[in-house]
């Protein structure tokens, strides 16, 4: 059989206790995996899991299209929340509508909110869920073949809501704290189509094959090393980062940390492909300034990176213990192995306040 990281394509699906969870054929897709015949989450979250990972071929699948360069230049059709250099292009805003019309004709969502629009959408008085989502993380650098993925976090919809007006409710739905996450997962569009997702027990890693048109269980309970040695950030910013941060990126790279050995840097640009990296190897992948969405990036990353073993930070703060106030919040975002994470923090002022010279 073909391998993938060291791992059998023929996995057979397996609970995190290693007992048998009655798929037996030899290969796990996604849908038995969460299924009756897998871990079972509920009829429910089985049906909206099947439309999330619908969505995310078609958007591989443009993503590898030979036409999305020409695409990607039609600027004219951009739209929503960002501008400047989180302007959305139009493979954000296409990628945005797959996922929404996807989540509409699931009938299990409430609300969609999304990095790429304004406000939440009310889908539907009944869904049970809440799904918030960064339709195409790393966009910018489809031209250059870069990876680039879909973040996502489902929450249960808050019933105790139902009263309010729409827009009150979508809103104040869309505003959970991340420790109440149902599941969380992203896509890592590259060399593979990798689905990775956690239900909150443990994380696992699904392989699209092409063939069949199937995720198929590749990495099952995946672990964080306890300690890595690759730090991944944008250090072209060292001048202006603070001076605790300054001193850690120092001492790890002379090999004068708590580990005793030289730390490499590994920046990728792309915030899926960053994290998958350090969530395969350990170390910390960090971007210190006040950039990334808490609502759509730092609760579900973080959400992943804890079920692993690791630890999401906003330098001084375990991620899911904020409580987000706006839909599109910032924060700065270190997520990583909990030894360099421990380590990380220890510095004390490690979160860079100003941002000369760069437009945010």
């Amino acid at each position: 059989m073909a391998s993938l990281g060291g791992l059998s394509f023929g996995v057979r699906s397996q609970v995190g206790d290693g007992a048998s969870d009655g798929v037996d054929n030899g290969f796990c897709t996604l849908t038995e995996y969460v299924g009756k015949g897998g871990i079972n989450v509920g009829d429910d979250l089985v049906v909206l899991l099947d439309h999330i990972q619908y969505a995310c071929k078609r958007i591989a699948a443009l993503v590898a299209s030979p036409f999305n360069s020409s695409l990607g230049k039609q600027t004219n059709l951009a739209s929503g929340s960002g501008s400047g250099r989180d302007a959305p292009k139009p493979l954000d805003i296409v990628s945005n509508e797959i996922i929404l019309s996807s989540l509409r004709s699931s009938g299990k969502v409430a609300v969609m909110a999304s990095e790429e629009d304004d406000a939440p959408i009310w889908l539907t008085d009944d869904g049970p869920f809440v799904v918030v989502t960064d339709p195409l993380d790393g966009s910018r650098n489809i031209d250059a073949s870069i990876p680039t993925g879909t973040i996502f976090g489902i929450y249960n919809r808050l019933v105790e809501l139902d009263h309010l007006p729409k827009e009150e409710k979508a809103m104040l739905n869309s505003l959970q704290n991340g420790a109440r996450l149902v599941a969380a997962g992203y896509v890592l569009y590259s060399s593979a189509t990798i689905l990775c997702s956690s239900f909150g027990s443990g994380i696992h890693a699904f392989t699209l094959d092409h063939s069949t048109g199937d995720f198929i269980l590749t990495h099952p309970t995946i672990k964080i090393p306890p300690r890595g040695q690759i730090y991944s950030v944008n250090d072209a910013r060292y001048f202006d980062w603070p001076e605790g941060l300054r001193r850690y990126i120092d001492t790890v790279r002379q090999g004068k940390g708590r580990y005793p050995k030289k730390y490499s840097a590994r920046y990728i640009c792309s915030l899926v492909a960053d994290f998958h990296r350090t969530l395969m190897y350990g170390g910390v992948a960090m971007n210190p300034r006040d950039h990334l969405r808490i609502v759509y990036e730092g609760n579900p990353l973080s959400f992943l990176v804890e079920q692993a073993g690791g630890r999401g930070s906003d330098g001084k703060s375990r991620i899911l213990s904020i409580q987000p106030v706006k839909l599109h919040q910032r924060l700065p975002l270190f997520l990583g192995s909990l030894e360099d994470m421990e380590e990380l923090e220890s510095y004390g002022d490690v979160r860079q306040k100003v941002n000369p010279g760069y437009e945010v």
